[in-house]
């Protein structure tokens, strides 16, 4: 179960490596990724990695921790009573992500919608020229 509000914590010593040191680490809510998510604009994407930089600047920590962001972002697109754009979120190569609602399949249809086209030919779906639609906060 996610916790419903934000948590700022010491690094653990088995993660200071990925987070290059000592320091504090944000937990983010779903909330606070979902009021995040809304603001990627329709035709704009984020990927997981954005996601997490952003919360690092908003929150002032050395790092946002990626597995309870992804986390968040699908008890966000489980949850039939928001309507948060999470299709918009991509993983940081371009890929579509698999545990969201209709897996790729249901990502694909909504990111047609909104004109992206996604590369189902190799191994992982992703969208094809990503990086230019990618949002920027600052």
């Amino acid at each position: 179960m996610e916790s419903q509000e934000d948590l700022v914590i010491d690094i653990p010593k088995e993660r200071m490596r990925f987070f290059g040191g000592a320091g504090k680490m944000l937990l983010p809510s779903p909330a606070t990724v979902a009021t995040l998510i809304e603001k990627v604009p329709e035709h704009n994407l984020i990927t997981t990695r954005l996601l997490c930089q952003e919360l690092t600047n908003q929150f002032k920590v050395k790092g946002t921790c990626p597995v309870t962001t992804r986390k968040a972002v699908q008890a966000i697109a489980h949850d039939p009573t928001k309507k948060v754009p999470y299709w918009r979120v991509i993983q940081a190569n371009g890929a579509l992500i698999s545990r969201l609602p209709g897996g790729v399949d249901g990502q694909t249809t909504l990111l047609r919608k909104e004109g992206f086209v996604v590369d189902r030919k190799g191994k992982v779906a992703k969208v094809k020229n990503f990086r230019e639609r990618l949002v920027r906060f600052h």
